[in-house]
């Protein structure tokens, strides 16, 4: 569904998301609206999430894509690629999260409460919260959670932090209650932008979502991630590409206050170089003769601030060079290469630079209204895979039933991207019959495609990266770099370390030597 009625959703959004940094983010002003419309503040709360400018190129464009080496090379990589320490980009999530998603969804759903008329309301937005708060851990640890988006009493009182494992605890709670809330008997939710209100799509969303946070713990807890892992399989997570949740965007090119665009889109086509693709991207589908490596990597003469109007000159430069991307190390005017003539289609012949002979993201992938894909079949059939290979069992198939439905949902949900590629069933196959899971290295080969099928969701392939180590990294450590390994999480701002420090003292005491840093590790993190 489109992101339509655009303007009811704007009247939410500044009702509801007023920053009170004076008084503290993770806390509601009491002076805000009392009687908003619940679906209003999920559609609200939908279109941020992949829609919000600010917080997406922060997080995905500038720190996560680069950190799990997706994309390199220009000025706004540096920090996530290099590791070079920025704390506002550090807290860029933080503040965009607790200022709108949380404060929606805590009220949309104490809103709803005992609401016969709203059950399916409230059980979709307790869904959406657990999302919303989830991306806050992940990235964070320990937050304010059991306390967090509520009225205060007073302008002193700040939230307290919950553990993160206590966090983890309540999540599945939700999501099996939220699922189980869900009757198509009942209401009918309204403005739901991922599956127009229906209900049993969401409920396999909710057990989904379960099944992914309850694979994070494979480390932490292996018998707790088992045991939610079953509960998840048994209650129905998705089963095929119809079942996909993801938020379709509008072909418009995104603001800070207009969020019809795809956000990170927006960040891209921003730039007056646009990110190339890291070298080890690029040679992790050379090295299994992958069908999308001539679909996603494309050579361009870039058209500053006019991205779609690029030149594709792929076929020629491919010709000379093959697919050459940027190494975890360099920006894009390192490891130079001489220029190059080509000739275009029309027979003209032209000279090309450095920057033009190193590989970029296809424009399908960063179209303005490319959809946002928050949990695939592709990701639920790897998770799948890995929980055969951990636990044997029977999960509805064997591991390499699991791998392959993988691979092939994963190439076959391109073909959702408007103007994205439908690879051939016999392309597809043959793929699929050359890379079969090896004997030892089942977790590593099923992780390498997940961080593919990730592409264009950074906190994501981030999450999934330090969860399984996979694929091994080599730190992308220069001259300029501020620490000496590839950060693991995202710090605390600093007004919640100095507004709220009796509070925090404890998260960050729970992070072990070192305390508040990027390079520490959060709960479900086990070395």
């Amino acid at each position: 569904m489109k992101a339509k009625s655009i303007i009811t959703v704007f009247i939410a959004c500044c009702l509801t998301t007023v920053s009170c940094n004076k008084f503290g983010d993770t806390n509601i002003d009491p002076t805000r609206s009392s009687d908003l419309d619940p679906s209003l503040q999920l559609t609200n709360t939908q279109l941020r999430f992949s829609g919000d400018l600010e917080s997406n190129e922060k997080v995905h464009l500038c720190l996560t894509m680069p950190i799990v080496q997706h994309v390199g090379g220009i000025w706004a990589n540096r920090w996530g690629q290099m590791y070079i320490y920025n704390r506002q980009y550090l807290s860029s999530l933080w503040d965009f999260a607790y200022r709108s998603g949380v404060v929606n969804m805590v009220s949309a759903v104490e809103r709803t409460a005992n609401d016969p008329e709203q059950s399916n309301l409230n059980a979709v937005c307790r869904i959406m919260k657990v999302y919303e708060f989830a991306r806050l851990t992940d990235m964070y640890g320990d937050i304010p959670y059991s306390e967090a988006g509520k009225a205060y009493i007073d302008r002193v009182t700040r939230p307290k932090f919950d553990r993160q494992e206590d966090i983890y605890n309540d999540f599945f709670t939700e999501l099996k209650a939220a699922a189980e809330q869900l009757d198509p008997s009942k209401d009918q939710v309204r403005g739901d932008l991922f599956y127009k209100g229906d209900i049993e799509s969401w409920k396999k969303f909710a057990n989904s979502l379960r099944l992914r946070y309850a694979m994070r713990l494979v480390k932490i807890n292996p018998d707790k991630a088992r045991q939610e892992t079953a509960a998840a399989f048994e209650a129905g997570v998705f089963t095929s590409n119809a079942d996909i949740c993801l938020l379709h965007h509008e072909d418009i090119q995104n603001t800070y206050a207009d969020m019809r665009g795809n956000g990170l889109s927006a960040a891209i086509g921003q730039s007056e170089v646009l990110p190339r693709v890291s070298r080890t991207l690029v040679e992790q589908l050379q090295s299994t003769n992958d069908p999308r490596m001539p679909h996603f990597l494309r050579y361009y003469i870039d058209i500053i601030n006019r991205p779609f109007d690029r030149i594709d000159i792929t076929e020629q430069v491919k010709a000379q060079i093959g697919y050459y991307g940027v190494k975890p190390t360099d920006y894009i005017w390192d490891d130079w290469l001489n220029p190059m003539k080509i000739q275009l289609p029309n027979g003209k012949t032209i000279e090309i630079v450095n920057n033009d002979q190193k590989v970029q993201l296809a424009n399908f992938l960063i179209r303005n209204n490319a959809p946002f894909l928050h949990m695939t079949y592709a990701e639920v059939s790897f998770l799948l895979a890995e929980a055969s290979v951990r636990w044997g069992g029977n999960w509805g198939g064997t591991a390499a039933t699991h791998y392959a439905n993988g691979m092939r949902a994963s190439i076959k949900h391109l073909s959702l991207y408007p103007g994205g590629p439908n690879i051939e069933d016999q392309q597809i196959n043959t793929f699929i019959q050359g890379n079969s899971l090896i004997p030892g290295r089942e977790i590593e080969l099923i992780n390498k495609q997940l961080w593919i099928t990730f592409l264009m969701n950074g906190t994501e392939a981030f999450a999934n990266w330090r969860r399984t180590g996979f694929p091994a990294l080599t730190p992308g450590l220069t001259g300029e770099s501020t620490t000496n390994q590839i950060p693991r999480r995202l710090e605390y701002p600093i007004n919640e370390t100095e507004q709220n420090r009796a509070n925090v003292a404890p998260a960050i005491e729970a992070l072990g030597p070192g305390g508040d840093t990027w390079t520490n590790r959060v709960w479900w993190d086990k070395p």
